[in-house]
């Protein structure tokens, strides 16, 4: 087992043992966590779980959730479980492959599904096999992460993702290409007047509303502190979405 570290999420509300070197949680699977319109007794899966930051965050904030986590690194999966039980979450992580989607079917059906999926399909990967899977595609693709968290939801359950900001175009291609519709996209900038550096993607299975653009989540203040909405939800578990 890899040297780990033992951080906190969401104002201490969760305990995560994670990596020290390597791929670890930041505001990504927290951003993600918060953009789940998820309600108690729901069942959630996601789809590279890696040490659990997202579902962790997820659980805080919404008791009563079911999770179904699948995760591709054995020691990561392990890591995940563990968090699970130290969190008091009733999760079940799987270690799996996003290319089998007869998995994703005996986990669902699921009511929302949540992917941080590797999201560069060239350029040069970062050092270490763990990081080099979250950030860089091999194998499945964008469309295959899709396709597997498609393959668990039921009709009319929701997917979200968490993408750069030049990637937005293939996950919304990529959605409708599984069936998904109903597209709400949200852009993250860092700062107000900033182009969006991420955007987290959210649509329905089988959904056939407009498609919602709305307006950019700011990040940071002039001074570099956390805005009082950021603040809201990296600190005090709000969701970004009012339902």
């Amino acid at each position: 087992m890899s040297e780990t570290s033992e951080d906190a999420l969401l104002d201490g509300r969760v305990r995560l043992v994670q990596p020290v070197r390597g791929f670890r949680a930041g505001l990504d699977a927290v951003l993600l966590a918060a953009f789940v319109p998820a309600r108690a007794g729901d069942l959630v899966l996601e789809a590279g779980c890696g040490s659990g930051a997202a579902f962790l965050c997820l659980s805080a904030r919404v008791a009563g959730l079911r999770i179904a986590a699948v995760e591709s690194e054995g020691e990561m999966a392990a890591l995940a479980q563990g968090n699970a039980v130290a969190n008091g979450i009733d999760a079940t992580v799987t270690e799996g492959d996003v290319a089998d989607l007869a998995l994703a079917r005996r986990l669902g059906p699921c009511d929302h599904a949540m992917a941080n999926p590797p999201y560069w399909p060239d350029g040069t990967p970062p050092p270490g096999a763990v990081r080099r899977a979250a950030t860089h595609e091999s194998g499945a693709g964008l469309a295959g992460w899709i396709r597997f968290l498609a393959a668990g939801l039921r009709d009319r359950g929701t997917v979200a993702l968490v993408l750069p900001a030049a990637r937005f175009d293939a996950g919304i291609a990529a959605l409708h290409g599984s069936g998904c519709g109903s597209v709400l996209l949200l852009p993250v900038a860092p700062r107000t007047g900033d182009a969006a550096k991420r955007v987290l993607i959210r649509a329905r299975k089988a959904g056939r509303a407009p498609a919602r653009l709305l307006p950019p989540f700011i990040l940071h203040d002039a001074d570099g502190r956390f805005t009082e909405a950021a603040d809201a939800v990296l600190r005090h578990a709000k969701p970004l979405v009012d339902e």
